[in-house]
């Protein structure tokens, strides 16, 4: 890890449990690390999208008496000693694998310079209602952690994991209710019931979001607005660490265009706390 202060906010984070909102504050001060330690709670509030009251309990879940406190220490905490570097010659089979990730990843930042493509699609799936997300064999994971965190922020999410006879009905069912887009994730080996599912949707006037491997997946001919982000094959199965991350990426720009999202963050996290749904 560097030095940078954005590296020690990360840190400051780390080991706490934080809310969907609260992870929002903190990615936004991530994002600003340089300038933050001299915001106040309501310029910090503004500038990540939440309420006031919403800053402070984010302080006190760190462990501070208010954001004050958590202020001051942004402003006073020390630089962490750099590690020593390992050479990447010497890494194992597994320490290889992840060093590749760790590439895949890079690349993928490389890639979000330019937010142009990620914003379009956030446009498009947040305009889309229902939105149905499609991802059958090695990409149902992926289509399934994203279906379910963006049940909390948009109002009707319908996960396709599974093909089928069925699944062009379901395609036909979310046009017919309204949808304008369906976002897919689509990993090697490409199913060829992926292919014709796109198609299918293409057909019913769906605009396809579709997150690849590559710009050259079979997917792309298929696909209105496709985003590649690459899969790591150092293992005798296909990691997929950077198309996960993208998903998330979707998720924050698909709420950014979401005019309620906040707020329905916000709802849930009082109904989760009202019902005790998770132990802190």
């Amino acid at each position: 890890m560097n030095d940078s202060p954005a590296a020690r906010l990360q840190k400051l984070f780390e080991g706490h449990r934080l809310t969907p909102t609260q992870r929002r504050i903190a990615h936004c001060m991530v994002r600003g690390a340089a300038e933050v330690p001299f915001l106040s709670s309501v310029e910090l509030a503004e500038l990540a999208g939440v309420s006031q009251p919403s800053v402070t309990r984010f302080a006190v879940a760190l462990g501070f008496d208010g954001y004050p406190a958590l202020r001051r220490h942004l402003r006073e905490v020390a630089p962490a000693e750099p590690p020593r570097a390992v050479r990447e010659e010497s890494y194992n089979e597994y320490q290889q694998a992840v060093a590749g990730e760790i590439e895949n990843l890079r690349r993928l930042a490389t890639m979000l310079a330019d937010p142009a493509p990620v914003e379009e699609a956030g446009r498009l799936l947040a305009g889309s209602s229902p939105l149905p997300v499609l991802g059958l064999r090695a990409a149902s994971s992926q289509a399934r952690g994203f279906a379910y965190f963006a049940a909390k922020v948009h109002p009707d999410v319908r996960l396709l994991d599974e093909g089928g006879s069925m699944l062009a009905d379901r395609i036909d069912a979310a046009a017919t209710a309204g949808a304008s887009a369906l976002l897919c994730f689509a990993l090697p080996r490409h199913p060829r019931e992926v292919l014709e599912a796109l198609e299918h949707a293409r057909a019913a006037g769906l605009t396809t979001v579709t997150v690849a491997d590559s710009a050259f997946a079979p997917v792309a001919r298929y696909s209105d607005l496709l985003i590649p982000a690459p899969v790591g094959t150092g293992l005798a199965f296909d990691t997929a660490c950077a198309p996960m991350l993208l998903g998330r990426v979707l998720l924050e720009a698909m709420a950014d265009a979401l005019p309620d999202a906040q707020a329905r963050l916000e709802s849930f996290d009082a109904r989760a706390a009202a019902r005790g749904l998770f132990v802190e």
